[in-house]
């Protein structure tokens, strides 16, 4: 096919049949929406197993269920029991987080894991509550209520924020828009969760300097004013208390990072803290040293919170603007935390069931007395090391949970606050991913940018600042890859058989004298077509110097590689009209190699073929190149106004 002279008009770039507006239409959604296709198991079954599908797809635990055996129950038990050691410590320090009592970080641990292990899909992440999404509902809340002032109020507007994070995440599942999450790129997120963790670990010094009053605000400097500021009321015992947890805490991360079989050391770590310094407080009576403790802890499992969600208008609009910035935290962590582990274990979730899971949990949570819960990726990553199977371990680690809640609670009574502070702090420094950070220098600067303004806007201003800073410079990004696509000058590879690739990547590449090569590497879209009409013309500019100053042959074709363009609309085609203007005046020719379905299709329609001339259409750029050169030196006189015949002949004598 490099040869043209073998060439005849049926090897030309084929057009297909039209396809009704409203069929292309329902491909596109179809696409769109559906890209996995979650009908097809329906196809050819009788209406019985429809039903049981369909019922198996919503409760996803009705599919594995059947097959469940005794070899996984025993990793299940395991695993349960080894995360909920992990969920109960964790669960009341990130409910102290929230500016809430220490018993809803229990009860947020004990029905939303019912739930997930019921519709998830995924089989390794353990569901909890989170310290980045706790830290920004109590960050927003607190800025009209005051969780000291008005605890009640402040209570049930953390339910109602809950139950809209919890719709938030079910419509974008039912709705199919999971693609949504993906906005937020890999570097904004490790530049937004180092900044969350930098500033939940310095809100810490509250519990491990034990201070009674702090700051609600979150960014840097009201956090270190406000610490510094009681200088006189810092509590040396209660530092030296946190600082020996905190130690212990990091040490034994870092036995089970060299020794992964010793992970069960690191999970373990934070409960044989809260043992020894509850053990520790009840023995030296530390309340009464400056070291101040939870207190007690109301024993039974959740109560219901049905009545307590609040609509009124006066607190409606914060209650759903800190669901859903809430819900998009929780949501970028537990998609991320469980995509990660179904890969290492070579299976696949459903992004758009996982959402409707998350949803649903904190629905059902938000009327159970919990708040927001996600899959945290500290927890899940002792669940994946423990060995779980299934989401039994969830139904496990709630089980542990629900005999705490029955029994054990009295037993949290002289727990120290400095010890939840230093599991909190503990498990933040694990969030500041510096080797990400560093990656990312070396590999993409702008990555790099990106990430430390994410975490810039956290730290200095706050944590929902940086969130809306983070998906903003997600949005930007994107906007400027369409808005601004490569376009590169092509050469023939050196002794290669038609293989075209960019000068600038490639500098013993070739360039054909009389003929200027240029790639697109973006779809034609109303965005980027200013842009590219200017820069196409500006390659051409360049191109004739180049020649004037060698003294080579004059520019004659522009080839246009049209590999790279999935798409074009009307301003796309109107860019190549232009162009092709504006290349007749100048006295030269346009030709396209290899344009899509889509693009020919469009081309077709808008008669922009008939006007170029399907003859200046190839399959290939070296079947263009070929073409031109050959037409080049046989009618260089007059290159514009050669005829269809006039190419034919040349295609024939090549």
């Amino acid at each position: 096919m490099g040869n043209v002279g073998h060439m005849d008009l049926t090897h030309r770039v084929s057009v297909p049949p039209p396809e009704p507006f409203f069929q292309a239409m329902k491909a596109s959604v179809k696409e769109m929406f559906f890209p996995d296709d979650p009908f097809r198991r329906f196809k050819g079954q009788s209406a019985r197993r429809r039903a049981v599908l369909a019922f198996q797809y919503v409760f996803p635990i009705m599919e594995w269920a059947p097959t469940y055996t005794k070899e996984f129950l025993k990793s299940d038990l395991i695993a349960g029991i080894t995360i909920a050691s992990l969920a109960i410590p964790q669960g009341i320090s990130y409910a102290k987080l929230t500016n809430l009592p220490p018993i809803y970080g229990l009860y947020s641990s004990f029905v939303p894991p019912l739930i997930y292990a019921i519709m998830g899909s995924s089989r390794d992440v353990a569901i909890g509550t989170v310290a980045v999404a706790s830290l920004l509902m109590a960050s927003m809340l607190g800025k009209e209520v005051s969780a000291a002032a008005q605890p009640g109020l402040y209570i049930h507007l953390a339910f109602t924020s809950t139950f809209f994070a919890g719709v938030f995440m079910a419509a974008l599942g039912f709705l199919r828009l999971g693609f949504i999450v993906d906005f937020l790129s890999h570097a904004t997120i490790v530049g937004f969760m180092a900044g969350a963790a930098t500033v939940v670990s310095l809100q810490q010094l509250k519990g491990m300097l034990g201070l009674q009053h702090f700051t609600n605000e979150t960014d840097l400097l009201d956090v270190l004013r406000s610490v510094f500021s009681q200088s006189h009321n810092w509590r040396w015992q209660s530092a030296v208390f946190g600082c020996f947890i905190l130690i212990f805490l990091l040490l034994s991360r870092h036995i089970s990072k060299k020794r992964p079989r010793f992970f069960w050391i690191s999970a373990m770590a934070p409960l044989i803290s809260v043992i020894l310094g509850t053990l520790l407080s009840y023995l030296t009576h530390s309340d009464k040293h400056g070291i101040q403790v939870i207190g007690s802890l109301k024993r039974g499992v959740n109560p219901p919170s049905v009545s307590e969600l609040t609509f009124s208008t006066q607190y409606l609009g914060l209650t759903v603007k800190t669901g859903i910035m809430t819900g998009i935290v929780a949501l970028a962590e537990g998609m991320a935390v469980g995509r990660s582990f179904a890969m290492f274990k070579n299976y696949q979730i459903d992004g758009n069931k996982e959402m409707i899971a998350f949803g649903m949990m904190n629905i059902v949570g938000s009327c159970t007395s919990c708040y927001i819960t996600t899959a945290p990726f500290s927890r899940s990553a002792v669940n994946f090391n423990a060995g779980c199977k299934t989401a039994t371990s969830n139904i496990v680690m709630a089980t542990a949970v629900m005999v705490t809640l029955l029994l054990l609670t009295p037993l949290f009574y002289y727990t120290p606050l400095v010890v939840l502070s230093a599991i909190i702090t503990a498990a933040m420094l694990g969030l500041i991913d510096y080797k990400a950070a560093i990656h990312l220098w070396k590999v993409d600067k702008a990555d790099f940018i990106v990430c430390i303004v994410a975490f810039l806007g956290v730290v200095l201003r706050s944590v929902e600042v940086g969130l809306i800073i983070a998906v903003a410079i997600s949005v930007l990004r994107l906007v400027l890859f369409i808005a601004r696509p490569r376009t590169s000058v092509l050469g023939k590879i050196t002794d290669s058989v038609g293989i075209y690739r960019s000068v600038s990547q490639y500098p013993t590449a070739t360039r054909i004298p009389g003929i200027l090569v240029l790639q697109i590497d973006s779809p034609m879209y109303f965005a980027n077509a200013g842009y590219l009409r200017e820069r196409i013309l500006r390659w051409m500019d360049e191109e004739e110097d180049r020649l004037k100053a060698s003294e080579e042959d004059t520019l004659q074709y522009v080839i246009l590689d049209m590999t790279a363009v999935g798409g074009i609309d009307t301003s796309g085609i109107s860019l190549l009209q232009e162009t092709r203007r504006n290349m007749e005046r100048r006295g030269l020719k346009l030709a396209l190699a290899n344009p899509g379905t889509d693009v020919m299709v469009k081309l077709v329609k808008s008669e922009f073929v008939d006007s170029l001339g399907q003859e200046w259409i190839f399959l290939t750029v070296e079947e263009a190149v070929d073409a031109c050169k050959f037409m080049f030196h046989t009618y260089k006189s007059d290159i514009p106004n050669l005829t269809t015949m006039d190419i034919i002949d040349a295609q024939a004598n090549v």
